[in-house]
């Protein structure tokens, strides 16, 4: 019996070469750590667990997904400490290896950005699943939100994959943070001498005719300038859904050219005079 406990505690003592006398670990280090990284995956299962209980559907993926990032603090955390209670030099561990940390911490710099904005993006709610957001020029329907990306659908039912950084670098523009309405428009500009009192009441008679144009509150005509080569007026209106916006805004416009030529009123195009001047010798 004698034996038998002394070879077990030889193979446990068998040490395994690190590249260098203060890196060297034991069989019995790399089964404590085994150990303790099984235990802390239950135990951070049993807790999410019990969490996820107390959450609402929407609460419960922001929950995921910050879980997985603090799960892997808690790993990093057991294996440094088990290390550490093992009398391995941690030290020596980071300096043999710190030209390689230096690389890698350089390449991952997005993706820790990319992971920090996340958590950013998650715990001040500015982006909800659902929300219609503008990011550099593109618009999509927010599908679903991770830790690293944020997934959108475009009108054109293209995923939209979008790395959470540029939320911290370039203006978000939620369109549906103060509700699904928005107010949507159509500029148009006629020619000079047109009778304007009846362009206003074309452009609020093609849009009050469309059934997706809310009537409260109700269209409006904004007369917006004189232009160079025509009077420009732009018709307001409010929509249910603004990430189908751009079939109503074709529709009326369709409506406005209909009525512009039943009225006469022409839609001039840019005009410019030139002058010639002939030099007399």
């Amino acid at each position: 019996m004698k034996e038998i406990i002394k070879e077990v505690t030889d193979f446990l003592n068998v040490r395994i070469p690190m590249g260098g006398k203060d890196v060297d670990i034991t069989v019995q280090t790399v089964l404590a750590l085994i150990i303790g990284l099984i235990l802390v995956k239950f135990l951070l299962k049993y807790l999410k667990m019990i969490a996820r209980k107390k959450l609402d559907k929407e609460d419960k993926n922001k929950f995921d997904t910050i879980f997985s990032f603090t799960s892997w603090l808690a790993y990093v955390i057991v294996f440094s400490i088990v290390l550490s209670s093992a009398g391995v030099d941690l030290s020596a561990i980071l300096v043999a290896s710190s030209a390689l940390l230096i690389g890698v911490g350089l390449a991952l710099q997005t993706f820790f950005q990319d992971i920090i904005s996340g958590v950013f993006i998650i715990l001040d709610k500015s982006v909800h699943v659902g929300d219609i957001i503008e990011l550099e020029g593109k618009i999509g329907r927010v599908e679903e939100i991770k830790l690293r990306t944020t997934r959108a659908v475009t009108i054109e039912n293209k995923v939209l994959v979008i790395p959470n950084h540029k939320y911290l670098t370039h203006s978000l523009y939620n369109w549906t943070q103060n509700g699904t309405t928005t107010r949507e428009s159509v500029t148009v500009g006629v020619a000079y001498g047109s009778d304007v009192a009846l362009v206003k009441k074309l452009l609020l008679k093609a849009a009050n005719e469309h059934p997706k144009v809310f009537q409260h509150p109700a269209p409006m005509v904004v007369f917006e300038n004189f232009g160079d080569s025509a009077l420009e007026f732009k018709l307001v209106f409010t929509l249910g859904d603004s990430f189908q916006a751009l079939i109503p805004q074709s529709d009326i416009r369709y409506r406005i050219d209909e009525l512009f030529r039943e009225h006469n009123i022409s839609i001039p195009f840019p005009q410019r005079d030139i002058h010639i001047i002939r030099n007399k010798e």
